[in-house]
């Protein structure tokens, strides 16, 4: 496992972030530029690490649609003993998605293909974004 986090900023070229703390806010900076785009965060809390993945996908021909979850760096069977919750705020608005995180063992794809994960719209994401740049409260508790 200790492997992974310098696997994962090799693939992103080293532009992954890690926050500290149970609480923390990712900023997903021009989600409004076209085409298929991801971004990745690393957050460090309870002793373990845990993946954030942003990911605005083409479902079809001009149909987009972002999906984003969390994966705990670790076993099925550790994550089981967390909860992850993905908060995006606006005016009058508030969009949230709780759930378990995956494993680093499973496939991110497969919650993103089952819709097992916060989805949207890029127009949902317009409402909350403030001049392209998307802000998820993050927060990651033990069950």
């Amino acid at each position: 496992m200790d492997a992974v986090v310098p696997h994962v900023m090799q693939h992103y070229n080293n532009s992954v972030i890690t926050l500290e703390g149970e609480v923390v806010v990712f900023l997903a900076v021009n989600v409004n530029l076209a085409g298929t785009l991801d971004w990745v965060m690393v957050q460090s809390c309870f002793g373990s690490q845990f993946l954030l993945i942003l990911e605005k996908l083409e479902i079809h021909a001009g149909y987009r649609k972002f999906f984003a979850a969390v994966q705990l760096i670790g076993t099925r069977e550790q994550a089981e003993h967390f909860t992850y919750r993905l908060e995006l705020n606006g005016t009058r608005r508030r969009l949230m998605w709780e759930a378990t995180p995956l494993s680093i063992h499973e496939r991110i794809e497969t919650a993103f293909l089952n819709c097992d994960c916060l989805v949207f719209h890029p127009r949902v994401a317009e409402l909350f974004a403030e001049n392209g740049d998307l802000s998820i409260n993050v927060t990651i508790s033990m069950t």
